[in-house]
C-alpha cells in the first residue's frame, strides 16, 4: 500500500505559475489585514482595555511579516505535491481547499475585530480560523511534512490571538 507521500506525484507548476498561485492569496490576505489594522491602532485599540500579556503594538507586523513568509512557503510546497491520480488526489483537493478557507478566515478576522470594532464575532473569527489552521495541517501531513511544520508556528500564534481577542472581549 503506497501512503501519500510517496504516491506518485503529477508533473509540478512551473516554477512561476506555481509561486504566485502561493505567494498571491497570503499577499492579498496580509494587505486586507495591513489596511483594516493601521488606521485603528493608534485611535480605537489603543483606547481598549487589553490583558496584561498584550504584546508591545510592534511585535504584531514581525510576527506576521515572518508568519506570511511560511504560510507562502507552505502553499507552496503543498502545491508541489499534487498526487497524479487516485482517492489521494481528492485528499491533496481538500487540503488546498482547508489551505484556503483558512486564508479567507485569516482575511476576515482583522477587517472584522479592526474595522468594524466587532470584538466578539472577530473571536468567533478567530477560533474558526484556528480549527481551519489545524485540519490544514493534518491533511497537508500526507503530501508534504515540512509544509504542514511550517504551519505550526502559525498555529500557535492564532491560539495566542484566540486568547488574547478572547481577553479583550472579555474587558471591553
Amino acid at each position: 500500500m503506497t501512503t501519500d507521500l510517496h504516491a506518485p506525484r503529477a508533473p509540478a507548476l512551473s516554477p512561476w505559475p506555481r509561486r504566485i498561485l502561493a505567494i498571491a492569496p497570503v499577499a492579498v490576505t496580509a494587505v486586507v489585514g495591513s489596511l483594516s489594522t493601521t488606521p485603528n491602532i493608534e485611535g480605537w485599540y489603543a483606547g481598549l482595555a487589553k490583558p496584561s500579556f498584550n504584546p508591545p503594538n510592534w511585535l504584531f507586523p514581525v510576527a506576521w511579516t515572518v508568519l506570511y513568509t511560511m504560510i507562502a512557503a507552505s502553499f507552496w510546497r503543498l502545491l508541489g505535491a499534487m498526487p497524479t491520480r487516485g482517492p489521494s488526489r481528492g485528499t491533496w483537493q481538500l487540503a488546498v481547499a482547508a489551505f484556503v478557507g483558512q486564508l479567507v478566515l485569516n482575511a476576515a478576522w482583522t477587517p472584522t475585530f479592526f474595522a468594524a470594532h466587532l470584538i466578539g464575532w472577530g473571536l468567533i473569527v478567530v477560533i474558526a480560523m484556528f480549527v481551519m489552521i489545524l485540519w490544514t495541517i493534518r491533511l497537508t501531513w500526507r503530501f508534504d511534512r515540512p509544509a504542514a511544520w511550517l504551519l505550526v508556528p502559525y498555529a500557535v500564534w492564532v491560539a495566542f490571538a484566540t486568547l488574547l481577542n478572547a481577553a479583550i472581549w472579555q474587558l471591553n
